[in-house]
């Protein structure tokens, strides 16, 4: 079984690089049937969504789509601080636009729900929200995904632009925290 060890944790491997890559694949195709009309504005969340973000950029072909980047935290260590903080905000225009938030992964949902009450109020024609990996058993507030790559336990997670205290993101795979013995 593939391990890797971050800081004092080790993680096995839960999805190779190319299932994700695969997911990812289907998720453009779809879009681009979805928003051919539509001059999307990809709005992606950092640090973790930066992977994903770029492997699917690269696949839409839409004429008009614009991207740019926000922050919003709410991650220490391995779990949810409860506390969200926007950290770098938005410039464009969004009133009558479709805005396509790109998320590493929704958990909790109190980032996401965050950052959908801000949007909101900018009068955006629609607000879509694209996750490559999404917990349900941990929400604590509902967020209507509109694009998934993959369901997942909730375990805590590492790879493809996901970290656990600054490291892992790099990883190409995605890897699942051991259990502790």
């Amino acid at each position: 079984m593939k391990t890797v060890t971050l800081h004092d944790k080790t993680f096995r491997l839960l999805l190779r690089a190319a299932d994700i890559d695969r997911a990812i694949a289907g998720m453009a195709e779809r879009m681009n049937r979805e928003l051919r009309d539509a001059r999307p504005l990809f709005l992606v969340i950092l640090n973790g969504a930066f992977m994903f973000a770029s492997d699917l950029i690269k696949q839409i072909t839409v004429p008009g789509t614009q991207i740019s980047f926000v922050k919003v935290a709410s991650y220490s260590g391995t779990r949810s601080s409860g506390e969200v903080r926007e950290l770098i905000g938005l410039n464009e225009d969004l009133a009558g636009r479709t805005v396509v938030i790109l998320e590493d992964i929704i958990d909790t949902g109190r980032s996401m729900a965050h950052l959908l009450d801000h949007l909101r109020g900018k009068h955006p024609d629609r607000l879509l929200v694209a996750t490559l990996f999404h917990k349900p058993a941990a929400a604590e507030c509902h967020i209507p995904v509109d694009y998934c790559g993959f369901p997942l336990g909730n375990d805590f997670i590492v790879g493809r632009g996901l970290d656990y205290d600054g490291l892992g993101r790099n990883l190409p795979d995605l890897y699942v925290l051991n259990p502790t013995v």
